[in-house]
Parts: C-alpha cells; sequence; structure tokens
C-alpha cells in the first residue's frame, strides 16, 4: 500500500491538471442538450430532456439546477401530469437542500402526496428527505434538534434499503452509511470492499461509494486506506467534471496533517473554487472551516522557506566578499583600466539610450504611417464605391421619375399616387446600399467576421444565416473599423435608435473573451494593413 499512495497521488494530480478537458465535455453535453431542449416540439420531449439536463447540472451548478427544476415543473403542469408535477418539486427540493435552503426544501416536499406517490419515484422520495435531514443534522448548534434530525435520517434511510435493488449501488452506499452510523465499521467495510470487486460502477457513483468507504476507514482509525480511499474517490470525481464533491477536502486535511503543505492548499484551494463556482453553500462553509488554518499552515511554510533562502543568500554574499578581499590587489592595479571601461561603458549606454529613444520615436512614427496609409486606402475604396453608387441613384432616380412621368401622362392619378405613397423602392434601394455596403468592407476586410468571433467567447459567436454577408450587429461593429464610434451617426447610417445602437455594443462587451473595455480597440485592430 505504501508503494500505492505516490502513484495514486500522481494520478489524482493529473485528473486535476486535465480537469479543463473534463469539465469541457460535461459543457458540451450540456449544450447539446439545450439544442436539442431548443428543437423540441412537444411538451413530452421537452419534459425528458430537462430531465437530462437537470441530472447533467448536478453537482455542478446549483443555479442552473434549480432553473432546471422549475422549467421541468412548468412543462410537468402544461402537460398536466401528476408524477411528473411530484418529480419536478423533488427535484426542486434536492437542488434547494444542497444550497443550504433547508425549509424551502422541506416545504416543497410538504407539497408531495405521498399517498399517491407512484413506486417508481418513492426511492427519490426518501432519498431527498434523508438528504436534507441529514444536512440538517450536520449544521444545527441545537443537541436536541441535531438528534431529532439523525432520527429522521435513520428513518428515512430506512425506507430506502426498503425499496431499493440489494445489488444496486445506491442500496451498498445507503446501508454502509446505516452502518457507520451505528458502529459497525467493519461490516461495512466488507459488504464495499466486497462490492467494489464485484461490480463495475459509473465514474460518479464510483466516487460517492469511495467516499462512504473512506468514512467507515476513519471510523476504526485506519488512516493509510482511508487515504487510499479518498484519493480513489476524489479521482473519480476529477474525471466525473462535477464540482460539488467532499474527498477532495478530506483529503487536504489528511495531507496537511502529514506535513504535505504544497498539495494541501492547492486541493483546498481547488474545493474553494469550485464550491463557489457550484454556488453548494454547505460546501463553501465546510472548506471555510479548514481553510484558514492550512492556509496559514501554507504560507508559514513558505515564509520558512524565504527566511532560509534569505539565510543563504547572506551565506554567499560573505563568501562573496572574502573572494572580493582575494582579488583585491588585482583590482588595485586594474583601476585605471576599470575607471577607462566603466567610461566607455557609459558612452555606450548613454548612446543604446539615444538609440532606443531613436528607435522608439521611428516606431511611433511608422504606426502613424501605417494608420494614415491605411485611412488613405480605406477613403480611396470608399470614395470610389460612394461615387458608382451616386451615378448609380441618379439614374436609378431618373428612371424612377420618368416612370411617374408616364403615369402621369395618361392620367392614372391613383397608380400615381400608389407610387409614391409605396416604400418599396426605398426599402429595396436601402437593401441594396446595406449589401453593397457588406461587400465593400468584406473586400477590405475578408476576414472580419472570424477575426470578430475570435474576440468573443465560445458560445456567443456570431453565426451569420445563409447567403447573409453582415448582420446588424457585425454592421455596427464595421463602421467603428471603419473610424465612426458616434453611436448617433451609426444609428442614423442603420437606421436605429441611439439607444438599440447602445445595447448592441453594450452586449457585444459583454459577450468578449478579452477585456471588455478594450474590446472596440480590438475591433479597430482587425484586419489591419501590414506595416
Amino acid at each position: 500500500m505504501a508503494d500505492e499512495m505516490p502513484m495514486l497521488l500522481s494520478e489524482l494530480d493529473k485528473a486535476i491538471k486535465e480537469r479543463p478537458l473534463y469539465i469541457k465535455k460535461r459543457l458540451e453535453y450540456l449544450e447539446r442538450l439545450n439544442k436539442m431542449l431548443d428543437n423540441s416540439e412537444t411538451n413530452e420531449q421537452r419534459y425528458h430532456i430537462l430531465g437530462e439536463l437537470y441530472s447533467g447540472y448536478s453537482s455542478f451548478n446549483a443555479d442552473s439546477s434549480l432553473h432546471v427544476a422549475r422549467a421541468i415543473y412548468e412543462v410537468a403542469q402544461r402537460i398536466q401530469n401528476e408524477d411528473y408535477q411530484i418529480n419536478a418539486l423533488m427535484n426542486m427540493a434536492e437542488i434547494s437542500g444542497v444550497a443550504g435552503m433547508f425549509k424551502e426544501s422541506l416545504d416543497l416536499m410538504k407539497k408531495v402526496n405521498r399517498e399517491r406517490l407512484p413506486d417508481y419515484l418513492r426511492p427519490y422520495y426518501y432519498h431527498v428527505y434523508r438528504t436534507v435531514y441529514g444536512n440538517m443534522a450536520d449544521y444545527t448548534v441545537s443537541v436536541a434538534q441535531k438528534g431529532q434530525y439523525n432520527r429522521l435520517t435513520d428513518s428515512y434511510r430506512d425506507s430506502i434499503l426498503l425499496v431499493n435493488n440489494q445489488e444496486s449501488v445506491t442500496y451498498q452506499i445507503v446501508k454502509a452509511d446505516r452502518y457507520n452510523v451505528h458502529g459497525q465499521c467493519k461490516e461495512a467495510i466488507a459488504m464495499l470492499e466486497d462490492y467494489t470487486n464485484k461490480h463495475k460502477m459509473e465514474v460518479h457513483d464510483e466516487a460517492i461509494l469511495y467516499y462512504t468507504l473512506s468514512n467507515s476507514y476513519s471510523l476504526i482509525g485506519d488512516k493509510e486506506n482511508q487515504k487510499r480511499c479518498l484519493l480513489l474517490s476524489a479521482i473519480a470525481d476529477m474525471k466525473s467534471g462535477v464540482r460539488e464533491y467532499a474527498s477532495l477536502r478530506e483529503l487536504a486535511v489528511l495531507l496537511y496533517q502529514e506535513g504535505d503543505l504544497d498539495r494541501a492548499y492547492s486541493y483546498l484551494k481547488l474545493c474553494m473554487e469550485d464550491a463557489a463556482m457550484c454556488n453548494a453553500r454547505l460546501r463553501i462553509i465546510e472548506t471555510l472551516k479548514i481553510f484558514p488554518v492550512i492556509n496559514e499552515a501554507y504560507h508559514l511554510e513558505k515564509a520558512r522557506r524565504q527566511h532560509k533562502l534569505q539565510i543563504m543568500f547572506i551565506c554567499i554574499c560573505i563568501l562573496s566578499f572574502i573572494l572580493l578581499g582575494g582579488v583585491y590587489y588585482m583590482y588595485c592595479q586594474m583601476k585605471r583600466l576599470a575607471v577607462a571601461r566603466r567610461q566607455v561603458i557609459d558612452a555606450n549606454r548613454k548612446l543604446q539610450d539615444l538609440n532606443n529613444d531613436l528607435c522608439l520615436s521611428n516606431a511611433k512614427l511608422k504606426e502613424l504611417n501605417h494608420a494614415l496609409s491605411e485611412n488613405t486606402y480605406l477613403k480611396e475604396i470608399y470614395i470610389g464605391r460612394y461615387l458608382d453608387q451616386c451615378s448609380t441613384y441618379i439614374e436609378k432616380l431618373d428612371e424612377y421619375r420618368k416612370s411617374l412621368a408616364k403615369l402621369a401622362a395618361v392620367g392614372k392619378v391613383e397608380e400615381l399616387y400608389h407610387q409614391l405613397k409605396s416604400s418599396r423602392l426605398v426599402d429595396k434601394e436601402l437593401k441594396d446600399f446595406y449589401a453593397s455596403f457588406d461587400d465593400t468592407f468584406l473586400l477590405l476586410f475578408p476576414t472580419f467576421v472570424d477575426d470578430f468571433n475570435k474576440l468573443l467567447i465560445e458560445s456567443e459567436k456570431v453565426h451569420l444565416k445563409p447567403n447573409e454577408r453582415l448582420n446588424t450587429e457585425l454592421r455596427i461593429f464595421a463602421l467603428i473599423r471603419l473610424g465612426i464610434t458616434d453611436s448617433v451617426k451609426i444609428a442614423q447610417f442603420l437606421r436605429y435608435s441611439v439607444t438599440t445602437i447602445y445595447n448592441y455594443r453594450t452586449k457585444a462587451r459583454n459577450k468578449a473573451a478579452c477585456n471588455r473595455d478594450e474590446f472596440e480597440k480590438y475591433v479597430m485592430q482587425i484586419g489591419s494593413l501590414e506595416q
């Protein structure tokens, strides 16, 4: 077992390093479900997809889980299926309990009519009550209430055992928990160790089982096996891509007790970050209980190492002075040469400073020349297009005038009035005008759309419709790229209100993958001419 620990620690460190990949897989899975939800055609489909979303967000984001649970309840009401409504209520109660909202959780569970509860939902019903009362027992300060909550937890734990298959992993975990509570830790260990040898489990179930097994070993004082099980549980937690867990926090405490402060601190910091991202209030509270102690010890150890380095530095300095004394005589003989060398170095430094100033000035001048060249180029292109457009509009206006004159000449007053009143000509010309603008702009900046998307977070990238060159949002930032930054001018150009333009600009900054305050600065740099 002594050889196994370093290997498990190394595997855990590797899993933590690869954790972004596991998180990415979960996010991609959730994104696929959300797309399926958007494309769902019936409430029945929406209900089942939302159920998968709820499972996906569980132990990952409490706020999103609660939002999905409420959506499930709304769909269940529209379907008018009582079983679906009961399940949705228990979903909301479960996630409220995880978030520490015990009263809200129990209020929701009271709405569930136990007499009308279908058999397949009874295990879940008992599980929610057992979890809520178990958490309440852990966090209450009243001894009397703690005893009452523990009795209720035992009662619902027994109910879970009655309605679950004895071969299921849920049954094994709950029964082991019961053994632990009643001091039968060896029976729990024997049962779980046997189960792990005979059954292959899902990664998340494996994490929970090994965490329960670590509690059993902890209660009999077997630190080595407790550490082994916590490592296996933490590895499974990392690979399952969840953010709400307990094994890594307890492992950090064990490593702190063993003196491995670096790992303890980094693990506990990750626990704190994940608990905050998940908004799992109970995990935040648990982590905050031990974090200040380990944090202080870590920084004290860091200060001790720095003090040790300072002592070593002083020793090196002393040795350096001794060495300098040995070459003092040589230094005296070469003093004049050293003075001359310093003068040369000073002169070179001044020359280098002057060269640097000159290079800086040249760079600024080059930048200004580049900007001027780019502006000249843009103006030449747009002036040419503008003249062509004006010429085309003059011809179209002349044709339009002639058509109206013909109508007037033959006395078709109503048709003439209809032509004057219609906005089709203006709408068509606007459409052609914007199409011309899009073509001209993309001629100048052919990679603008791709470059603009690179400035946005992955989930907020712009997706154009078929045959669409630019949409409204892209035109706004195309004008900004051309140097038109005034929202009033942009609004006049695109025939929108100033408020709408402002909202587009604000929304885009909020989607930025870079610094939102410098977002438009980066837009201005898209497709710059080669300097």
